[in-house]
């Protein structure tokens, strides 16, 4: 009696021990597996200042003043073209993707209008983009900024998938800012001037990154009225005291929703023909790379690290259902089913009942032809009776 009772008990502890065995093993093979968690690496040095505005405004050209300015005062610059679509360029560009992208050549294979072959130029530039980020990143140390030209549409970068993922790489490695150019001669129409700044919110929100609101030729018209307007909101009412109509009514609305906006932007007025105002553009652009420093630097790495917890998540969620599997299965072969036999079986009975029924029509169909052939006999009989 004694020895039937210990027996059992010794070969549940050698199956105890064995699965223990097996589950170190699983361990071991589990932590041999190497799932590295995402490394990032940022740089205080250079710059971004990606320049965006309006058709029109003075892009390029405020561009130009700009790369001559810092050639001047001994800034270190690197300049990079995204326009596809310009004939000539008034500056030297380090990186330009019309050396990489043919856009007349994109036109005629995809059958595109001018719009469409801008956006897939540069959809296919933002595919290689990451190896402009490492050729920036090998001149960090010897560069101060990188200008940044953007194309004449403006919703073309600002709107769509490219011009997200280029923002992005650029936030995520570098300080980076954006400048909105606007046109002061046209802006001086309050509705024109309400839409640039309902333009330039939308950008802010978007982009999440510093905006400097850059008044373009301020050798024709002074940008005065336009800080009024933005400083003092009847000022803006009296402007609109002219105009009774419903846009009126709804700039006035507009213009007090956007008091908030106003209070926490950089503005300055500037002549991409004269070079008046660098200086100051350049000073708001310190004062906004520090602002991305202290406040969205912050909001990025915790996107960046919410991000991460939620892959740490799913990672560890794949390798428990592994653990699991190997487990139950005790690491021997497991054949998969795919259910494609079932469904083989399943057509294969389909077929049989399609025969089944083909072969009852044609039974049907000849004892029916008997009955037409009798009914047309009476017919015919009827007939030359």
């Amino acid at each position: 009696m004694d020895m039937d009772t210990e027996a059992p008990a010794s070969v549940a502890q050698e199956d105890t021990a064995s699965q223990n065995m097996d589950a170190d093993s699983i361990s071991a093979t589990m932590g041999k597996l190497d799932i590295g968690e995402s490394s990032s690496s940022f740089k205080k040095k250079p710059v971004i200042i990606i320049v965006v505005g309006m058709a029109g405004s003075g892009k390029t050209t405020f561009l130009h003043r700009l790369v001559c300015h810092t050639m001047a005062s001994n800034i270190r610059g690197y300049v990079m073209n995204l326009d596809p679509a310009v004939m000539t360029l008034p500056y030297g560009a380090n990186i330009d993707i019309r050396d990489t992208v043919r856009y007349k050549e994109v036109m005629k294979q995809f059958n595109l209008g001018p719009n469409g072959g801008i956006l897939t130029s540069l959809n296919l530039f933002a595919t290689k983009f990451d190896e402009v980020i490492s050729m920036i990143e090998k001149r960090a140390d010897q560069l101060d900024y990188v200008l940044v030209d953007t194309p004449g549409q403006i919703e073309i970068f600002t709107w769509s998938a490219s011009g997200a993922i280029i923002t992005e790489a650029f936030a995520s490695t570098f300080p980076t800012v954006v400048a909105y150019v606007v046109d002061t001669p046209r802006s001086a129409n309050p509705a024109t001037f309400m839409s640039n700044m309902l333009y330039a919110c939308s950008i802010l929100y978007k982009t999440r990154l510093p905006l400097v609101l850059v008044f373009n030729k301020t050798d024709v018209a002074q940008h005065e009225f336009a800080l009024e307007w933005m400083t003092d909101f009847e000022a803006f009412h009296a402007a609109l005291d002219s105009d009774h109509s419903y846009t009126s009514t709804l700039n006035r609305s507009l213009s007090l929703a956007l008091e908030e906006f106003y209070n926490n932007l950089r503005s300055v007025g500037v002549s991409a023909v004269t070079g008046a105002g660098m200086d100051a553009f350049f000073k708001a652009i310190e004062g906004s790379a520090q602002e991305y420093m202290e406040t969205y630097k912050t909001d990025l790495d915790k996107r960046r690290a919410e991000k991460e917890r939620l892959e740490g998540e799913r990672r560890k969620e794949n390798m428990d259902k592994l653990r699991k599997d190997m487990e139950k299965s005790g690491g021997e072969t497991v054949v998969l089913s795919t259910g494609l036999k079932d469904k083989s079986v399943e057509l294969d009975e389909d077929e049989e009942e399609g025969e089944e029924e083909e072969d009852d029509d044609e039974r049907f169909s000849e004892d029916g032809s008997d009955i037409i052939e009798d009914d047309e006999d009476e017919e015919i009989a009827s007939f030359s009776f």
